[in-house]
């Protein structure tokens, strides 16, 4: 009776974990959209509405939703007092704050990373094509993760059931 359950929690730990992997590959195509519906509200924020960055950087982090909301509110606020980082630093200390809630991955990071050494530092014309830029590397990326995403996350979830039955037939 105890090997029993003991072969049923170790077969539902390994599914669990491989359905959360699985999970990771469904999220990030979709977060990865988030981001670009993000850019594309900062560009209009820039371009049309003429907001102040960290004013734009938060109400684009308040309408963008979880787990892009936090990034581009940490950055906001570390542009204000008592802070008042440059746009550079304050959006790279968000990315390394954090990205570890997303699901993306160091792809989309890097591109948020070379989006921040020009951000806030030249004319709104010049902004709106580096956001521009940005948005098309990131759909770039979108299609990378869809295809890994029909790859991989099958693969993951059978893996995590086979695994877990792998491991009872090893102990018993």
């Amino acid at each position: 009776m105890l090997k029993l359950l003991g072969a049923a929690l170790i077969i539902s730990a390994a599914t669990a974990a491989g359905w959360f992997q699985a999970k990771q590959y469904a999220n990030r195509p979709v977060q990865i959209r988030k981001l670009i519906l993000a850019l594309r509200r900062l560009q209009t924020e820039i371009q049309y509405g003429y907001t102040p960055l960290p004013e734009a950087l938060l109400r684009v982090g308040e309408q963008s939703g979880d787990p892009i909301r936090p990034i581009f509110a940490s950055a906001a606020s570390q542009m204000n007092a008592p802070f008042n980082y440059t746009a550079k630093d304050s959006l790279q200390r968000a990315l390394d704050q954090e990205w570890k809630g997303t699901a993306m991955k160091t792809a989309e990071k890097d591109i948020m990373s070379q989006l921040s050494h020009t951000l806030g530092t030249s004319d709104r014309q010049d902004q709106f094509g580096h956001l521009a830029t940005a948005v098309r590397q990131l759909e770039n990326e979108e299609i990378v993760a869809r295809e890994e995403q029909g790859s991989y996350e099958k693969m993951f979830k059978s893996l995590g059931l086979l695994f877990g039955a792998f491991i009872v037939i090893i102990l018993y």
